[in-house]
């Protein structure tokens, strides 16, 4: 198989991940990186035994795909001069810094046929993946993701730089418009929200309810849904995800459940089973990056895509304009 050239742009401390999961791949060929700094681009570029490009042109013009890991505010630019090339991008989350520059893309790579693959990397988290085989319809979610405080990423709202993993999850879970966002946010130790609250509604009835901190004093990165006759709790932090479901009696269960008691009487009697999927060992960020190449491969629609990307992007806004408009409530009636 020919490998595929691929560069980096942006090898920051999540771009020389990307750079270092590259060059292990046998099928890929890490063709050169490039950053603003320059002398960050040629420590990883010696470090991982490609080029350090002196600009964008001059990597573009030796690459056949591009991941894209710079400040989000460069997305937009790096990934529209790419793909008016034809060249296939991923790109980090948030896709772009606004919807319009999200809009744009998304039309640029219809218009010329190239893949957009967004890096929302909790898709691939193994106790996501471990889920599969279940059919997920949940009618209420719990959501938090709490952080100890890090000075790197504050330059965002923490809806941007946490939140919006859960609702991406969320909205490929929950089939269904968003119809109402409540929120509420506070700005602790940097000039945005460190900690956000948001209610989220959607028009089949589904409620979720998402939480993000980076100020805690301990990490947390839990999701509960709840659906009919089924409670799922995900742990991705330990990569773990646990089912409980209610069964007919009757019912056979697979290998490895547990039942847990039972409900009702006669024909109504049902099982409390308890399910751990099998999770399988896999580094979320290497899983993602070769999926990014099979769709170049065989010309499919990745996994995550710019649209997907665009609608976590918009919840996530509404989600920060509900939070400065309860900012300026409570400083007007203060």
């Amino acid at each position: 198989m020919e490998r595929l050239n691929i560069g980096v742009v942006g090898v920051g401390h999540l771009g020389s991940l990307h750079a270092k999961m590259l060059a292990e791949m046998p099928d890929v060929y890490l063709a050169g990186v490039h950053d603003i700094d320059m002398d960050k681009a040629r420590k990883i570029a010696s470090e991982f035994t490609t080029t350090a490009a002196e600009n964008l042109d001059q990597l573009l013009c030796n690459v056949g795909a591009l991941t894209i890991a710079t400040s989000t505010t460069a997305h937009f630019q790096v990934a529209r001069k790419a793909l008016e090339q034809g060249i296939p991008v991923f790109i980090e989350k948030p896709v772009t810094q606004s919807i319009a520059e999200a809009d744009a893309l998304v039309k640029l790579a219809k218009k010329k046929g190239v893949i957009v693959q967004v890096g929302h990397i909790e898709r691939f988290n193994p106790a996501i993946l471990a889920l599969d085989k279940y059919q997920i319809n949940p009618m209420f979610v719990e959501s938090h993701r709490l952080a100890q405080f890090n000075p790197r990423g504050t330059d965002v709202p923490v809806v941007l730089d946490l939140m919006i993993h859960d609702i991406d999850i969320i909205l490929s879970f929950v089939k269904s418009p968003v119809v109402r966002v409540d929120a509420n946010g506070v700005a602790v130790v940097s000039d945005t929200a460190d900690i956000a609250n948001a209610r989220i509604q959607f028009e089949n009835g589904c409620v979720a309810n998402v939480t993000a901190s980076r100020i805690s004093q301990r990490k947390m990165r839990k999701m509960r849904l709840f659906q009919r006759n089924e409670y799922i709790s995900i742990d991705f932090s330990e990569g773990l995800a646990e089912v409980f479901k209610l069964v007919d009696a009757n019912e056979s269960t697979a290998q490895g459940t547990m039942m847990l008691g039972e409900l009702g009487s006669g024909k109504y009697k049902h099982k409390i089973v308890y399910e751990q999927p099998e999770v399988k060992e896999v580094n979320a960020l290497k899983y993602e990056l070769e999926l990014f190449t099979k769709t170049i491969r065989q010309n499919s629609e990745p996994l995550v895509t710019a649209e997907d990307g665009k609608r976590a992007l918009e919840v996530a806004n509404i989600i920060m304009r509900k939070i400065d408009q309860q900012t300026w409530k409570n400083i007007k009636t203060a």
